[in-house]
């Protein structure tokens, strides 16, 4: 067996990784990451069509279908639609979501001439959010800083990044921190309940603007852990 390869234990731990809006930037890439590590993949889409599509063009074994159809099937799943669309869509997929890890990465931005901002979600977060709408699900928040640029170039071979994962359930985000891990350069650490997510979520609008002055793919590194 491959040594870079993850252990079948660890693979059938995680079951199948699904990714809700997988035809997007952030969910593409994490999706052919997660294909590399040897994990069995799906994405979904609005269309089924397109999701058939992209998982076609992403050049590993990933299949495509609708996002209610991926929902279904996944053992863990990945929210990673635009904010406008997050309410929508997993009050639509809710039941396929039941008894299931959702991982939810959105960040709920908005953007002028003056750049990115973080935007006001009525329950607190966008992962708070979720977890109001999915209460049969566990919610675990993470991936909100990962350069999309950085997941889809096959040049990059690792990801040289911390990942922060926010959530109530231990042994759910000790999984998502396992998750993590299996794409080679990234680090998963705990860093708070659910509701500590919002500060996390916003932070993206700094990490935006540091990427624009530098011209960069910043990430972040947390010391001493």
């Amino acid at each position: 067996m491959d040594p870079e390869q993850p252990a079948p234990a660890v693979v059938g731990r995680f079951g199948t990784i699904g990714v809700l809006g997988g035809t997007g930037p952030q969910g593409r890439g994490l999706a052919v990451r997660f294909c590399q590590a040897g994990l069995p993949v799906m994405v979904g889409s609005r269309d089924s069509a397109r999701g058939a599509q992209v998982a076609a063009e992403l050049g590993c074994d990933v299949r495509g279908m609708s996002n209610r159809d991926c929902a279904a099937a996944s053992d863990v799943v990945i929210v990673a639609v635009p904010y406008a669309g997050h309410a929508e869509l997993l009050r639509d997929v809710a039941s396929e979501l039941a008894g299931k890890v959702v991982v939810d990465c959105v960040n709920p931005l908005g953007f002028d001439q003056q750049g990115p901002f973080a935007v006001d979600v009525p329950e607190g977060s966008a992962a708070l959010q979720a977890a109001a709408l999915l209460p049969s699900s566990t919610v675990v928040a993470a991936f909100h800083h990962v350069s999309a640029v950085l997941l889809e170039d096959d040049e990059v071979d690792t990801i040289d990044t911390d990942v922060l994962v926010l959530g109530d359930d231990r042994e759910a985000t000790n999984l998502v921190q396992d998750l993590v891990a299996a794409i080679p350069g990234m680090r998963g650490l705990y860093a708070g309940r659910l509701r500590n997510a919002h500060q996390v979520e916003a932070m993206t609008a700094n990490l935006i603007s540091v990427n624009r002055r530098y011209k960069a793919h910043a990430g972040l590194r947390v010391t001493g852990v």
